[in-house]
């Protein structure tokens, strides 16, 4: 078995300018109020076409499991899938857009992700 290395270990100083750890100004925290007024357009775009294109989805997949339009029941099961998968994120980005808007207690427009 090797040997251990005799390290000595030395504590490190500690920083006087710390006035945070005191509960002094910290500016990591700091923000500008107009960032919570910057409405992110591109993601509420986004937010509503997932949400337009999971509705047309969703009513094309009960047309076809109702037999009021053509197809097999896999292509439903398809269209179901992706129109789930469309229809969520839409209606949670677009809630959150409208509740922002609307300026309910909670909702920023700083929570929409911005592209």
């Amino acid at each position: 078995m090797a040997s251990r290395r005799q390290v000595r270990y030395n504590r490190l100083a500690t920083d006087d300018d710390n006035d945070y750890n005191t509960g002094g100004h910290d500016p990591r925290f700091d923000y500008t109020p107009k960032s919570f007024d910057k409405v992110p357009w591109k993601s509420i775009a986004l937010a509503l076409f997932l949400l337009a294109l999971g509705c047309m989805l969703l009513f094309l997949s009960y047309f076809v499991f109702t037999g009021h339009m053509g197809g097999e029941r896999s292509q439903a099961y398809g269209l179901l899938g992706l129109g789930i998968l469309t229809f969520l994120p839409g209606f949670y980005e677009s809630r959150l857009a409208y509740y922002s808007w609307r300026g309910a207690d909670g909702y920023r427009f700083a929570s929409i992700p911005d592209y």
